[in-house]
Formats: C-alpha cells, structure tokens, sequence
C-alpha cells in the first residue's frame, strides 16, 4: 500500500511540475489612465524618486526598523531608491532611462525575500489636455512565479495596485501637492514601484 501512496505522489509532483514548466517565461503587467495635467507636471512626480513617493500605492510610514535611502542624482537616470528590513523584503529601484515629460524606465531589483529584476516603464503621451500615463512591468517568470500564478493572478492583484497608483497620480499632479488619497495600508512596510 506505501509503494501505490508512493508512486501515486510521485505521479502527482511530476504532473505538476511538468504542468508549472508550461507556464509563460514572461510576464508583463500594464495599465493605463488619462491624468489631468500637463506631462512636464507628470513626468516631474515620476522622474523625481522622492517625488514619486507621494503618489506611489506601495507608500507607508517607515516602520521601525525599515530602512530607506536615496543615492545618485535628485531625479533622472541614476537616481535610486533602496529600501529594506520590512515584510516587503528588501530592493532597489534605480532610474536608467529618462525622456523629458515622454518616458521613464526603472530597473526593480528585489533582494529578500526572494530575488528578482524586473523593468518598469512609464509612457506619457499628451491627451485631451492632460496626460495618458501607461504603467507597465516585465520580467522574467521564475519557478516561483509561475507556482504562484497557479493559485494567485498577479495581473489583477499587480494590476490593482498600478490602477491605485495612477489614481494617486491624477491626484498629485491636479493638487501640485503631496495626494491624500489612501493608499498605503497602516503598518505596511515601504516597497518600490512595480
């Protein structure tokens, strides 16, 4: 009877590790919305990293022992932010490609709790008097990405961040101010835009 449990196990780990194998390598995540200001006033709450934390859905109240740091230039490509020490792990989000009020690409780099690095790109194209912003995020799809993706839909969960952060963006951008909208969860720790 142990022999038929074991070999009936076995059976199910191939048969679900041959069944994870036919999950994309790739994955890419994007929204978009129509932000109510100018792109230069746009692309500055983006292309600044300190900045871009007034509007960004992963935002929170540093909690005690978390960690975080700016490092290179005030904005533009070299700027980074690094963070660390929180339930979200530790990482680094660093400018590599700034196109005046058109474009800004971030390198995501994840440390902890596992590892990671991905792309984020904004797209910023004038519309209707104000800004259609495109967030989109790509990467490789690694073995814990595709386990995940059995149980978890990370386009929708990913997805709904983006549409938060787009929200606060609008927001931002029509107050000229730091956005009050909600969207940190208290004692969340800080995480990079994704």
């Amino acid at each position: 009877m142990a022999i038929k449990l074991a070999i009936a196990a076995l059976i199910l780990v191939v048969a679900l590790g041959a069944f994870v194998a036919t999950r994309p390598d790739r994955f890419r995540i994007e929204r978009n919305a129509l932000v109510a200001a100018p792109p230069a006033t746009v692309f500055a709450l983006i292309n600044d990293l300190r900045r871009f934390d007034t509007w960004n859905p992963y935002r929170s109240e540093p909690a005690p022992g978390v960690t975080q740091s700016f490092a290179g230039p005030d904005e533009g490509p070299g700027a980074s932010f690094t963070y660390g020490g929180g339930k979200s792990g530790d990482g680094r989000m660093t400018i590599v490609e700034s196109q005046p009020d058109a474009r800004v690409v971030l390198k995501l780099e994840f440390f902890k709790p596992f590892e990671a690095t991905n792309q984020a790109v904004f797209t910023l194209t004038p519309e209707n008097g104000g800004t259609r912003v495109s967030w989109s995020m790509e990467g490789e799809n690694t073995l814990m990405g595709k386990v995940m993706s059995l149980v978890v839909n990370m386009d929708t969960m990913i997805g709904k961040d983006f549409e938060r952060g787009l929200a606060n963006l609008d927001a931002a951008a029509r107050s000229g101010a730091p956005s009050t909208t909600a969207s940190a969860q208290p004692g969340a720790t800080p995480a990079p835009a994704l």
